[in-house]
């Protein structure tokens, strides 16, 4: 987590990412925020100037979080498809860690705070995920399409996994999760040639 979350903004963030999964955007006040977090308005306001500065900010912080989770036990020196599939883990294995911010994520890109962002801007996650995928492609580890494309699709066949497991569609153990894996991999990977 970077120095710009301290002890305290973290309990408010938090908090709100929990209320939010409860009632929405719209049905989480500053003051519902307060009550729940125990931490003084005056604090709040101090570390966000209004709820949609907070919202901003819960968004960074999430995202940061889940690039931490993502680097987890990355090995630059290991073959790269053993680090594409440990990074797909790290991701299914944050969502389920984490259930609260696939349920923030859905509401957040169907948000005006997701509108008016600047459509330039790309957020560390996914500056981190095109590079890798970017890497991948260029070494002819994985088929030449759109970083972009394969970034998306590995982020969310993790989320789209969690979620089915977790709303007990679908019970997908250990053996289960590395098949989708494998069946993920072999649709990106570039075939060998002999």
């Amino acid at each position: 987590m970077t120095d710009n979350f301290t002890e305290k903004k973290i309990a408010i963030l938090e908090t709100t990412l929990e209320l939010i999964k409860e009632n929405g955007f719209h049905g989480t006040p500053i003051s519902m925020v307060v009550k729940k977090s125990g931490v003084a308005a005056g604090t709040i306001y101090h570390h966000f100037e209004n709820k949609d500065r907070l919202i901003c900010e819960l968004f960074s912080y999430v995202t940061e979080k889940m690039l931490a989770a993502a680097k987890e036990g990355d090995d630059e020196a290991a073959p790269y498809e053993e680090r594409f599939l440990n990074l797909w883990k790290n991701l299914y294995n944050f969502h389920t860690k984490n259930p609260n911010v696939p349920l923030f994520f859905d509401q957040y890109i169907n948000s005006p705070y997701f509108e008016k962002k600047p459509k330039e801007e790309i957020n560390c996650f996914h500056r981190y995920i095109f590079s890798f995928i970017r890497e991948g492609i260029n070494q002819g580890h994985l088929k030449p399409v759109n970083p972009e494309i394969l970034g998306v699709l590995l982020s969310t066949t993790a989320i789209t996994s969690f979620k089915i497991q977790s709303h007990g569609k679908i019970k997908a153990g250990a053996t289960e999760l590395e098949q989708i894996i494998q069946i993920i991999w072999d649709g990106v990977a570039r075939e060998k040639t002999s």
